[in-house]
């Protein structure tokens, strides 16, 4: 078995799941999962649908309790911890949801704060400064804080999760499906933009996508989940030439493989 199956990362691991189990019912989704991120790495999960991939990061943001396994911070055990310990830990933690997630109710800019008034306590006038120079950071002027989700285009929706993804400067950003949805040019803005924060912030970053053009653009390695345990990781570079059966048919898109493509 190559190195890359371990889900090693490269020096001491920012976030780790360490033997992770979680079945619902009587199906396994993830079992004995073993997969960990170094400070500053982007990595990017791939693989099927139904393999687990958004149980692993709802595990990380502590949305889902693992059946057996840890969960390890900056080598702390956030699964032991108290529900207080737990929310200042996951305080430097940001996300960007799949289709953005926004509250049609709200404001723009009060989409962004949303975590800064409701969370950290942060008075409304500083977190509207705050979530208006978060929009331009992802290239949105302050005009748009006054209007609401629906009067923007799913782009710009995109844009401004990402904006309440750092607005409060996190050290991990995760992000669901970034580009699902979006026009090939929209996309690729929207990539260029999670490169470039991740990199001006100094993140580590963990996403999970099925657009192979998004991976490659913004992941310093990818790593395949396939029955609830990893089968590969490596570089970026080498998703295109590895010879690992799994990781071929899934960027082919063959229907011939060690992956069934009837499940």
């Amino acid at each position: 078995m190559n190195e890359g199956v371990t889900g090693s990362a490269e020096g001491p691991a920012k976030l780790e799941w360490r033997g992770v189990y979680k079945r619902f019912a009587r199906a396994p989704v993830l079992a004995g999962l073993d997969l960990a991120v170094a400070p500053g790495r982007s990595l990017v999960l791939i693989g099927g649908s139904g393999q687990g991939k958004s149980v692993t990061l709802k595990i990380a943001l502590g949305l889902m309790q693992p059946d057996a396994g840890q969960v390890l911070l900056d080598g702390v055990e956030v699964t032991a911890l108290s529900e207080g310990a737990r929310r200042r830990m996951f305080s430097g933690i940001g996300m960007l949801f799949q289709g953005a997630a926004l509250f049609d109710s709200l404001t723009i800019w009060e989409n962004v704060a949303f975590r800064l008034i409701h969370a950290d306590g942060v008075a409304r006038g500083e977190a509207r400064e705050r979530a208006v120079a978060a929009l331009q950071l992802v290239r949105l002027g302050p005009d748009v804080a006054q209007l609401y989700p629906g009067e923007m285009s799913g782009g710009m929706q995109k844009r401004v999760g990402l904006a309440r993804a750092i607005v409060g400067q996190p050290d991990i950003l995760f992000f669901d499906e970034p580009t699902t949805g979006l026009d090939p040019i929209t996309a690729a803005a929207i990539n260029e933009l999670i490169v470039d924060k991740v990199r001006s912030l100094g993140c580590t970053a963990v996403s999970i996508t099925h657009d192979l053009a998004s991976a490659r653009t913004i992941a310093d390695e990818v790593a395949m989940l396939h029955q609830g345990s990893i089968v590969w990781r490596g570089p970026v570079g080498e998703l295109d030439t590895t010879d690992n059966p799994y990781v071929r048919q899934f960027v082919s898109g063959s229907s011939q493989g060690p992956i069934d493509a009837n499940v």
